[in-house]
């Protein structure tokens, strides 16, 4: 006998463990594309042998469309009122999720014996491409989950599974895609060419083999995208998303002073930029370290992935932590660890044995991990109770245009960290016009020092963000859950 589904006081299923898993898919669909976003500068500078600064300025271009795409495909979502069959969110999302089938190949045209503008436009018009698709689905994405239920608790549970779906759709070509791209050299008997200067074994990037991989994750992500939209309920009103106030049309200033004055919305937005600014940003950097320090690219993706699996031991028990601690409390004690993983980092470069600097550099991941684990786990929970704290201040919800001003600042910061560092990577050493296995041993070691100090700033940043500038903790979350309720049911009474 099948089993009758429990719903709720309006009739729709009652919150539980699918729409867990589904959101859980939506952000897996999401990163099957945002994690080929490190392999971009590395393809490009590896593969198509850009120099380091050309390659900088190119992607500060693409970030600037990147930044302001997410407001103004924010701001069509919150203006839509028309009636889709799937509902307004659903319908987005899957309208990116088909771009993104085929998007995300675009950048990764392997041409390497092209002209250099025809790499450039090659390289702008396949990103630009690629992410209009990917902010299609993904801001209505984020914005859904306010959507989905308005218990706080219930928010944080969507939130860790939010981060378990991003954690398996970074992780997965984190590991695998360094081993496919990265092969050693070869002499002609077989043996492999050695780098006199670092004495590790020369590798080569083939570039080739990322742009079939990517065409199979675009199909991996639709699938994931599809799993979401057919087993996920929207609890709440979408009407609720509400920007244009009395009529008024949408004014992007006016929005952007607005977020500026929603000091939760701030936090934790500078916390995630700090999280792009610093780790996200180092992945390129990372990709050459292992390849010209350790002398295995394709090792970098497996040590990686230490640095996400802390946040498998938190998951199981973020709700109580939340409950007992607070969202906010949590968050900034786990920022702390991360700011001493990556203050004992830079320990690993004065090792001489490169096997016991690799030891100390995982060990120190495992403990910037723990840290950055508890803050993951609750990251889009933070911006969830923001956008309440913005209906709380200001009578408006606006999810939409939070979300995606949200969206804006870590895109600038995933644009601007990429190019920050490859300016870096070039002034300390790299050599654009020489194969990647064949740089100097100075070069090799700059890279590590380069990581270690990224590492930190990522997490000092994230610490501020959380500690001094987000201001939900446990009390006032409380204080403004209690009014909010108590609002929405004055208006119930009037509207009765």
């Amino acid at each position: 006998m099948k089993k009758e589904k429990q719903l709720d006081a309006n009739g729709k299923p009652k919150f539980g463990m699918m729409d867990k898993l589904a959101y859980a898919a939506g952000d897996f669909g999401c990163n099957m594309s945002f994690s080929l976003k490190g392999t971009v500068q590395t393809f490009w500078l590896v593969y198509m042998m850009l120099e380091t600064g050309l390659l900088s300025a190119l992607l500060l271009l693409v970030q600037v469309w990147d930044a302001i795409n997410d407001p103004l495909i924010g701001s069509m979502i919150d203006a839509d009122r028309r009636k889709y069959k799937l509902g307004k969110f659903k319908t987005y999302i899957l309208i990116g999720a088909i771009g993104l089938l085929v998007a995300g190949a675009l950048v990764f045209i392997p041409a390497p014996n092209a002209k250099v503008w025809i790499k450039a436009m090659l390289f702008i018009i396949g990103y630009v491409i690629w992410d209009a698709c990917y902010t299609i689905a993904n801001v209505p994405y984020g914005s859904m989950l306010s959507l989905v239920t308005e218990d706080a608790g219930e928010r944080a549970q969507l939130s860790t599974w939010r981060s378990v779906g991003s954690m398996f759709g970074n992780m997965l070509p984190m590991m695998i895609l360094p081993m496919l791209i990265w092969k050693d050299v070869l002499d002609e008997n077989g043996n492999n060419v050695i780098n006199e200067e670092t004495g590790e074994k020369v590798q080569e990037l083939l570039g080739e083999r990322v742009f079939w991989v990517a065409i199979i994750m675009g199909v991996l992500g639709f699938i994931a995208f599809i799993f979401m939209i057919k087993k996920i309920t929207i609890r709440v009103d979408e009407n609720s998303v509400k920007v244009n106030e009395g009529g008024e049309k949408f004014n992007v200033f006016k929005a952007f002073v607005n977020f500026i004055k929603n000091r939760p919305a701030v936090g934790a937005t500078l916390a995630a930029m700090g999280m792009f600014l610093g780790m996200q940003s180092a992945t390129t950097a990372i990709s050459i370290m292992f390849t010209v320090y350790f002398g295995n690219g394709g090792l970098s993706g497996i040590v990686s992935v230490i640095g996400f699996l802390p946040m498998l031991l938190f998951m199981p028990f973020i709700k109580k932590i939340v409950a007992k601690w607070g969202k906010k409390e949590a968050a900034v004690v786990g920022s702390l660890a991360s700011v001493a993983g990556g203050a004992l980092m830079f320990v690993f470069p004065l090792v001489g044995n490169k096997t016991v600097a690799l030891v100390i550099y995982m060990l120190c991941l495992v403990v910037f991990g723990l840290g950055m684990g508890i803050y993951t786990c609750v990251s889009w929970a933070l911006m969830a109770d923001a956008i309440d704290y913005n209906e709380w201040k200001t009578g408006k919800r606006e999810e939409g245009t939070v979300y995606s001003l949200h969206s804006f600042f870590r895109k600038l910061a995933q644009g601007l960290g990429p190019s920050i560092v490859l300016l870096l990577m070039g002034v300390l050493g790299y050599d654009s016009n020489i194969k990647v296995g064949m740089q100097s041993a100075q070069t090799a070691a700059n890279m590590c020092w380069l990581v270690a100090g990224l590492y930190l700033f990522s997490a000092i940043l994230m610490f501020v963000g959380l500690a001094f500038i987000y201001n939900l903790d446990k009390k006032t979350m409380e204080k403004m859950t209690a009014e909010l309720e108590a609002r929405k049911a004055s208006e119930a009474t009037v509207a009765e």
